[in-house]
């Protein structure tokens, strides 16, 4: 059945050039970019509210034009060490970027992908990846990798105990760099490498 040409959260169109569904499924590029639109709306906001103001560019939201973007980008069709789809991501090229667009986004397995989000609510007033210790009267650094978090020690004050976890944050971040880099997009890789790890991320 020739797909209808349909609005999608209130903002993208479908066009009729390329499927949406095959076989009853989601097509990979349709629920990416169902994904990712979804990002972009107020409903979304009130449950996720680090993504207000998030938006994408006007190619975007055509479903035409991002099933189209999607063949040329690397990584688009990798999978990770669990068989997980690699992730669209839109903060590493451009830090604190609220645009899904095809100059900003690029595909991320999911363990780098998530070492970029941001964890406000859950560290409080404490710069990342320091959490206060009241039982001990010091700050404990930690940092997340890969199904664990990894504990970098406790220290006297807040700065020291961030300087520690982004010393060791931004290593670790080029070691995943190095490990993923013939399969990472080039804009990637060098993002991954020149990544500094701020007080306020």
């Amino acid at each position: 059945m020739r797909n209808s040409n349909r609005m999608v959260q209130g903002i993208g169109t479908t066009g009729t050039k390329y499927p949406t569904r095959i076989d009853g499924k989601n097509v990979k590029e349709y629920a990416v970019w169902g994904s990712m639109l979804e990002r972009c709306i107020e409903k979304w906001w009130r449950k996720y509210p680090t993504y207000i103001g998030t938006t994408c560019s006007e190619n975007f939201k055509s479903y035409i034009f991002f099933y189209e973007w999607c063949q040329t980008q690397t990584g688009f069709g990798n999978t990770d060490e669990n068989g997980k789809s690699w992730h669209l991501d839109k903060d590493l090229l451009v830090k604190g970027n609220k645009v899904y667009s095809e100059d900003t986004c690029v595909f991320l397995p999911l363990r780098l992908n998530l070492l970029l989000v941001r964890c406000n609510a859950a560290r409080g007033s404490s710069p990342i990846g320091v959490y206060w210790i009241p039982r001990l009267g010091k700050f404990r650094s930690m940092c997340s990798e890969v199904n664990k978090q990894r504990d970098l020690g406790c220290f006297d004050t807040e700065q020291e105990a961030f300087l520690v976890y982004k010393e060791h944050k931004e290593a670790y971040i080029k070691s995943l760099a190095e490990q993923y880099k013939s399969q990472l997009d080039p804009r990637a890789y060098q993002a991954l490498l020149n990544y500094t790890v701020e007080v306020t991320d």
